[in-house]
């Protein structure tokens, strides 16, 4: 996984009033989440701010990152967990990270890649993407930037799904039965099996 440096601040005031005042001035607040849990043994949030200048690298890219936060000086690493975006304006409201360590695997998706011409596309098929990651689990060391999935073999009407998959050190944590790619017939390649017949 590629790795980036992201500088923050840490928040005093929390709330409504606090996070528009910031927006206002460029930033978005965060929450990190790590180790640390509260008397009921939910995960206590660390509560700062980053520059929209400063996301906009993590956040409008097909790249997943580990993340060095920096906040007021101290580091710590991260992955981005969720992003509530503006539901008009699609400007990004408040981000949650989650801090990783090398001892505690991470589930995280990961983008997948397909590599080679697919018999069934060289028969006229089309190939449909049906998703665009896969979930993994794995320390955060073991894990690419995307899933190599070798789709040469793939026939028309046939598919590859999560299954049937597999990549050394990962573990899959999206469901065997979901579908990753498939070949359908078009109309093109429909009638020219007829005209064969």
């Amino acid at each position: 996984m590629k790795e980036i440096d992201v500088t923050g601040q840490k928040r005093e005031n929390l709330g409504k009033k606090a996070s528009k005042a910031l927006r206002k001035e460029g930033f978005v607040p965060c929450n990190l989440y790590g180790e640390k849990k509260d008397e009921n043994g939910a995960p206590v949030a660390f509560s700062f701010a980053v520059s929209f200048k400063e996301l906009r690298k993590i956040i409008y890219t097909p790249h997943v990152y580990v993340i060095n936060l920096i906040i007021d000086g101290e580091s710590h690493t991260a992955i981005m967990k969720e992003i509530q975006f503006h539901p008009t304006t699609d400007a990004p409201l408040h981000v949650d990270f989650y801090e990783v360590n090398d001892q505690k695997p991470i589930t995280i998706g990961i983008p997948v890649k397909l590599n080679g011409l697919a018999q069934g596309v060289r028969d006229g098929g089309r190939m449909n993407l049906s998703i665009r990651k896969i979930n993994v689990t794995a320390p955060y060391q073991q894990i690419p930037e995307h899933l190599d999935i070798d789709v040469t073999a793939l026939k028309i009407g046939k598919s590859i799904k999560v299954g049937e998959l597999s990549f050394e050190g990962l573990e899959l944590a999206t469901p065997k039965e979901v579908v990753v790619c498939s070949i359908k017939m078009t109309r093109a390649a429909a009638q020219a099996a007829q005209t064969e017949e």
